[in-house]
């Protein structure tokens, strides 16, 4: 077995220029402005290189019989007379193949987590001769990275893949920064995150975690803040996860300015934040510094200016007011007023082009999804029909215990929902047509309520092969109307739509059933937008998310200030009016 290369006595440099020393074009090069911590050491290095490449006499004459025994075979069926192989048989010899027998093993590893198996077969395999890819490297370098054990051994696993020459790739410089991020080295991982790029691999929010979270831990603010400006640079969208930690290490050196962007961005991102964020801002409002945070008096039309620019809900001009905050863990009631400082919460308009805009990428994306043209045949019905004033999921509705359907829960859901219309028409119900044809749906009772409502024009069967999903909810934005379901839209289904547009038009659209009366209750949306809200006095409100219980009040924190500066009797939202 050849020696273990020590990297911790090293640094990566030397290797990525080595990996590529023998190319015309290499892919990193390196000059005297390569920081010193790279530079050092490189002749020692190369001369690891050079001593770890070789392998035991015993070792080649393994490798060599079974490349002759390849050769050999490749050979036979190179010959006339040979039969020509199927893509199943060659991946049946690929399998059988030393390389193929160590996949299959660190598959297993991987799946099990079992990391000392995992470091036994690699070890075998150096020591047997046995070439290594990049899937093998990778799955040894996931394994340490989740590991106390494997922290040594995975900085010295991916030394080696350099020496081997094995061409990285997103998952390997991503474990690898992990590697170096568990060992409190932030600094690595996000040079690690640079030489991906070096080799033109983009890279992903993963890839940035283990520098961010790294920095983040260690209270150096400033270099999260630069490897957050990377993140935006390269088009890659922080999630809550980064931002809440953003925003702790901005809460903890005091950075009022920070706290007050991570604000921001949560707002326009996130929307409700999760218990462990909620807990972060309200450290930030209870601490002393906050309290000398803020402007004293400011101008009131430049105030009225950024929250009519932003449609209401926050104005974006920084801190108002003065003194301590008020803090507290309350609730907003049906008419948006918070009951704890008493204020009215705006309902944020939505721009009738955004509307368009994602109608149509929706129409795009159901019509890929759609194995025949029964999606364009739908949008040729509803120009016929419509429009309408809600729309029904009816799946999701008649089930109302989750397996068995009634057509009665349906049908007294659909008259509710008639009575709220302005023009007391009935609303659009999509069915899968299974629904409409089998089962319930054949007795006498509710095969003459299927035929009234086709007779009105207002049923609508989903062909089979076609997901009842993207017809409702394409139908609700097309028309500018109500939606009925309480599916909460959270598969993968609605993520394709990577918008976020969506959230903010099902806040404004869906209507939910309560049945914890044993009688279905219709819940309208609410007249104000759960999201995080700045108001023009300069108090904060803060949404938490909430599980799918809608009997359960949604928690919000209020932070609030003396009201000797308030705009609240001089400022009143245009925002009340919701466009669709």
């Amino acid at each position: 077995m050849p020696p273990r290369p020590t990297f911790l006595t090293t640094r990566l440099t030397p290797l990525f220029s080595s990996l590529f020393s023998h190319s015309q074009s290499p892919y990193v090069s390196f000059n005297s402005n390569t920081p010193c911590f790279f530079r050092r050491n490189a002749t020692r290095t190369l001369t690891t290189i050079a001593s770890s490449s070789s392998t035991s006499s015993s070792s080649r004459r393994t490798f060599s019989r079974y490349r002759k025994s390849q050769s050999h075979h490749l050979s036979t069926l190179a010959e006339p007379t040979a039969v020509k192989l199927s893509t199943k048989a060659r991946r049946r010899i690929a399998r059988g193949s030393p390389e193929g027998i160590l996949k299959h093993k660190l598959d297993g590893c991987s799946k099990t987590g079992n990391l000392v198996e995992a470091l036994r077969l690699y070890d075998a395999a150096r020591n047997d001769g046995v070439s290594m890819n990049l899937d093998h490297y990778n799955k040894l370098l996931y394994l340490c990275s989740a590991s106390e054990l494997g922290l040594k051994r995975g900085m010295e696993i991916f030394q080696q893949m350099l020496i081997d020459r094995v061409l990285p790739n997103e998952a390997t410089f991503t474990n690898a920064a992990r590697l170096a991020a568990a060992k409190n080295d932030p600094d690595m991982a996000f040079e690690l995150l640079q030489r991906m790029k070096d080799f033109a691999i983009a890279p992903k929010l993963r890839s940035y975690g283990p520098a961010l979270y790294g920095f983040c831990k260690t209270g150096d603010a400033n270099k999260a803040y630069e490897v957050d400006a990377d993140m935006i640079d390269s088009g890659i969208a922080a999630e809550e996860s980064e931002l809440s930690a953003l925003l702790e290490v901005s809460v903890s050196s005091n950075r009022e300015d920070k706290v007050y962007e991570m604000l921001q961005r949560l707002r326009t991102t996130v929307r409700q934040v999760s218990e462990s964020t909620f807990d972060v801002i309200e450290s930030w409002f209870n601490k002393e510094f906050a309290s000398k945070i803020g402007e004293k008096s400011w101008d009131v039309n430049r105030i009225r200016e950024g929250i009519a620019r932003g449609g209401g809900g926050w104005h974006g001009q920084g801190w108002l007011g003065s003194g301590q905050w008020k803090v507290a863990k309350t609730h907003v009631n049906q008419d948006g007023h918070c009951l704890s400082c008493g204020e009215k919460l705006v309902s944020i308009d939505i721009d009738p082009k955004e509307t368009e805009n994602f109608a149509d990428s929706l129409s795009i994306l159901a019509c890929k999804k759609d194995p025949k043209l029964s999606f364009i045949h739908f949008k040729k019905w509803l120009k016929r029909y419509g429009p309408f004033d809600a729309v029904v999921d009816g799946a999701n509705i008649g089930l109302a215990d989750g397996q068995h359907f009634s057509f009665a829960r349906l049908r007294f859901v659909v008259e509710e929902l008639r009575q709220m219309s302005p023009t007391k028409r009935l609303p659009l119900i999509i069915l899968h047509v299974n629904r409409v044809n089998c089962g319930p749906a054949l007795s006498p009772n509710n095969r003459r309520l299927i035929e009234s409502w086709k007779k009105n024009g207002v049923l609508y069967a989903t062909p089979q092969g076609s997901n009842d999903d993207w017809y409702w909810l394409y139908a609700a934005v097309r028309c500018k109307c109500l939606l009925l379901t309480n599916d909460e839209m959270r598969d993968h289904l609605f993520q394709l739509l990577g918008s976020s547009f969506f959230p903010r038009w099902k806040e404004k659209h869906q209507v939910r059933v309560s049945t914890s009366t044993g009688k279905p209750v219709l819940i309208p949306p609410p007249c104000y937008s759960i999201v995080i809200q700045e108001s023009a006095n300069g108090n904060w409100h803060v949404p938490s998310v909430t599980g799918d219980d809608l009997d359960i009040p949604r928690k919000w924190l209020c932070a609030s200030r003396s009201r000797e500066k308030s705009l609240h009797n001089l400022w009143k939202s245009t925002s009340t009016t919701v466009y669709t």
